[in-house]
């Protein structure tokens, strides 16, 4: 069944500058959306979401560390929380959205000093590196985007209420270390499930002014072989901010001592997150509701990684892949799943991906233009339903199917109805091509190539149908044999033919074509 009026609906958001639509989709307002609901790590359970204050949802989410460029291991946390973000927009919250940059910490001055740069210059490169990620897979910005060495003073002020509740103590050698004692704080483990006898060592400092093997950093005294302007001054010596002060401490700011969901990669979960939870929460903190991590991507099962050579930059891939394509790639499986990256499975996605798109654009030559529109309600379940990507992505082709078949019915209401809801929902996962920031990259270079592909095309159709109209079938024929096996498929519709670039493919059967007017538009940018 088709999803526009009399089925259930929510609130589409609005494109920057997009003019309103004379026909209002229905819409549920926040105070009636009460069937989200989130898998919580701490609770290690799916539960429902209910907001700290009606109508509005504070986000933090653990950025980069901008030590190397990114693959798509590291971009995938950006991608999830994105489609978070434009979910909970979409069904009528206010959301502000924090996703910090470590931007110092132990690689960045080990890898700065090996290359002989600078490490604050070392720092910005790769933040500009994961800026250009997130850019050119189709993120939103986020509200903040708070850099850790901005936010020294708010790292000084929660160690020193630490150290004055018992929970937290300077090194006594010598070392400008601070470490937070995890004996004090009976809930440690909580996140994780671990026992703190079960615990390893913390490997983040030298072990030697710890009363505990396992306290963990707070703060690093400076040392002699580091650089002087990677040193902050304190009360307990010069030094830099261990990596999970730097999180409690932006989240605070921005976000208030207690917040809505905190978010992050899976193996963020332990140490990370169970010591931003620990120290904020000894200090008098609430700090997060609801913890929410995405799982890995996997190359031969293991996680993406540079240390073990199995990386894959994201500048890399959208160098032969359409970056729209490969963000379905990411988003299309269940975000709590790994994704086992294969050049196969890649290119299915893209394939699935052109479907959706060849009917928006095939339909919008009937329709005229249409704007986003309802949700179907398989959809909203899906996504409310902890953001059931799958499920979310196979309504969306439901409806394209039956989109399909409205094509060549004269039933251009119900085709819009269609074209509007797929918009809808390709836009909550950020992939609506008539949105941007996809809309707006149309008119480069790309798009120059496309308008000589497509004229060349439309001549070998147009002699293709002229052959046709005399009865020169195997002439016809051998035109689109060589489309074929050129990549390019064309279709037979009753507007004349249309063609998609899917790559070379076998020639097509004789005697098979059928056209008599001739159409095109190119659907594999």
């Amino acid at each position: 069944m088709l999803p526009w009026p009399g089925l259930s609906a929510v609130q589409r958001q609005q494109t920057p500058g997009e003019v309103p639509s004379t026909d209002p989709p229905a819409h549920r307002p926040y105070a009636e959306r009460v069937s989200l609901q989130l898998y919580d790590t701490a609770a290690r359970s799916v539960r429902p979401f209910t907001p700290i204050e009606d109508g509005k949802v504070g986000i933090y989410l653990c950025g980069a560390t901008v030590q190397a460029a990114p693959h798509i291991g590291h971009i995938r946390s950006g991608l999830v929380f994105d489609v978070l973000q434009r979910w909970l927009t979409f069904s009528g919250y206010d959301v502000t959205f924090v996703r910090n940059v470590t931007d110092i910490d132990d690689k960045i001055l080990a890898k700065s000093a090996e290359a002989g740069m600078p490490w604050w210059a070392w720092a910005t490169r790769y933040e500009r590196s994961f800026t250009d990620a997130y850019d050119v897979l189709g993120c939103q910005r986020p509200t903040h985007e708070p850099r850790a060495t901005g936010h020294v003073t708010e790292m000084v002020s929660l160690m020193d209420a630490l150290i004055a509740a018992g929970h937290a103590y300077a090194a006594e050698d010598g070392s400008g270390d601070v470490y937070f004692d995890v004996r004090s704080w009976p809930r440690y483990g909580e996140l994780s499930g671990q026992r703190l006898d079960d615990m390893e060592a913390a490997a983040d400092a030298d072990p030697r002014g710890k009363r505990d093997p396992r306290d963990f950093a707070l703060w690093k005294g400076s040392k002699p072989d580091e650089p002087a302007t990677a040193s902050w001054p304190t009360p307990w010596g010069p030094g830099r901010p261990g990596w999970h002060l730097e999180c409690s401490a932006m989240a605070g700011k921005y976000l208030g001592d207690a917040f809505d969901i905190h978010g992050g990669g899976l193996d963020l979960r332990f140490p990370h997150h169970e010591n931003e939870l620990a120290q904020s929460t000894a200090a008098g903190r609430e700090f997060a509701r609801y913890w929410v991590h995405n799982a890995w991507v996997t190359t031969a099962g293991e996680k993406m990684s540079k240390s073990l050579g199995n990386s894959l930059l994201v500048s890399e891939i959208v160098r032969r892949v359409r970056p729209i394509e490969l963000r379905y790639y990411l988003v299309a499986p269940h975000y709590r799943s790994n994704i086992e990256y294969s050049e196969a499975a890649l290119a299915e996605a893209g394939t699935a991906f052109r479907r959706i798109e060849g009917f928006v654009e095939r339909a919008i030559e009937v329709t005229g233009p249409v704007k986003p529109s309802v949700a179907c309600a398989e959809f909203v379940e899906a996504m409310d339903d902890d953001l059931g990507g799958p499920a979310a992505v196979a309504a969306i082709h439901d409806v394209v199917r039956e989109g399909n078949g409205l094509l060549g019915s004269g039933d251009t209401a119900a085709l819009r109805g269609a074209v509007g809801s797929v918009r809808a929902m390709l836009g909550v996962l950020g992939l609506d091509p008539f949105a941007e920031p996809w809309a707006s990259r149309a008119g480069g270079e790309d798009d120059s190539l496309r308008t000589v592909v497509d004229g060349l095309v439309a001549l070998l159709l147009d002699e293709r149908a002229r052959a046709r109209k005399a009865r020169d079938f195997d002439s016809a024929d051998a035109i689109r044999d060589r489309l074929a096996a050129l990549g390019v498929a064309v279709e037979d519709t009753p507007a004349g033919p249309r063609w998609t670039v899917s790559g070379p493919a076998a020639a097509a059967e004789p005697g098979s074509s059928t056209d008599t007017a001739v159409g095109g538009g190119f659907d594999g940018r």
